[in-house]
């Protein structure tokens, strides 16, 4: 009884050892990760060629009125980059959609996909042997390069890598601040597979004229500035006094924050006539006016250091426009001769 149990157990032992070493001896399986894709610039300069990239279209066109901060553009598109695989197809017993065929070998259709060089036809019932795999590619943005400052893109981080079969937004915006008449702009667009240029043409147009203020609204605004000469940078007034400043100068600058006042027809009595001062002018004349205007009367300051809505060099381009096309129609006075 003792010997059959050591016996049993022995060859428990045995059993083990075998299990154990069978394991050891099993080598470990291999872990396999997804090659990266890495694009070449090699070709990020020549001219992309077609059938990579479907756009929904190359030139857009928006219009924008006088005065809008921005006109904004979207381009959609798809990577269809692929790589087609044809192979050899033999030993026809039949075959369908025929298409062509010279010296025993033909092109052909077989759903949508091509086939090339199939030969040994007997029949036209069933393909027993063909090979037409396609690969989807991988494209890479590498970069994107507007025409001027002006124009900038909202795109993931560079490069951007866009699988086969996907779509892709890039968003343009064209800042319009002191723009006017027909604008063109471009956006190159640099892949791994070539460049192309996105174009934009923007067709700014003229503001819509501002509808005359009634005698009850100049009469409210009046009394409004009489009691605070800057009332006209404030509340409901800023939409004709202090609105589409940005980026304006010189006449632009005239048209949008001055003439509103000095040259409405019909032009208010306190507002003096510009063309017909009776005092001497000169650049520094119209540069203090412009700058702190006149306690006491209508005229408001219109630097930004005393709560208005220009800043110094805006405060610069006017007084030199009001120079240039105002000329002074009242003499300096003369000095003294000296003794």
């Amino acid at each position: 009884m003792k010997l059959n149990w050591l016996n049993s157990f022995a060859a428990a032992l045995a059993v083990l050892g075998v299990a154990a070493g069978s394991a050891a001896a099993q080598p470990a399986s291999a872990v396999a990760s997804a090659p990266v894709y890495v694009p070449d610039s090699t070709h990020a300069n020549d001219p992309l060629p077609d059938g990579v990239i479907a756009w929904d279209a190359l030139t857009k066109t928006a219009d924008a009125t006088n005065g809008q901060d921005f006109a904004r553009f979207e381009f959609n598109f798809t990577n269809i980059a692929v790589k087609m695989d044809v192979g050899l197809a033999t030993n026809i017993s039949s075959f369908t959609n025929l298409t062509s065929l010279t010296n025993s070998s033909f092109w052909a259709r077989l759903r949508g996909k091509r086939i090339t060089q199939v030969t040994s036809i007997t029949s036209a019932t069933n393909v027993v042997t063909a090979t037409n795999s396609i690969t989807l590619l991988p494209v890479t943005i590498l970069d994107v390069h507007p025409s001027c400052g002006c124009t900038t893109v909202e795109l993931p981080p560079r490069p951007w890598t866009i699988p086969g079969g996907s779509n892709g937004l890039i968003k343009v915006a064209v800042n319009l601040a002191g723009k006017s008449g027909t604008l063109f702009k471009t956006v190159n667009v640099s892949t791994d597979k070539g460049k192309k240029d996105l174009m934009l043409r923007i067709n700014v147009l003229p503001a819509p004229p501002v509808a005359p203020m009634s005698e009850a609204e100049r009469a409210r605004g009046i009394a409004a500035a009489k009691i605070d000469r800057q009332a006209v940078f404030k509340g409901d007034c800023v939409s004709c006094h202090a609105k589409n400043t940005e980026g304006k100068y010189g006449q632009q600058l005239f048209t949008s924050i001055c003439a509103v006042c000095h040259e409405a027809n019909p032009r208010a009595s306190m507002v003096p006539d510009l063309h017909n001062l009776k005092d001497p002018t000169n650049e520094e004349f119209w540069r203090t006016w412009i700058t702190a205007g006149k306690a006491g009367t209508l005229m408001p300051a219109f630097a930004t250091s005393q709560g208005g809505p220009l800043n110094d060099m805006q405060i610069a381009s006017l007084a030199a426009y009001l120079n240039a096309t105002i000329p002074s129609h009242v003499a300096p006075p003369t000095s003294p001769p000296a003794k």
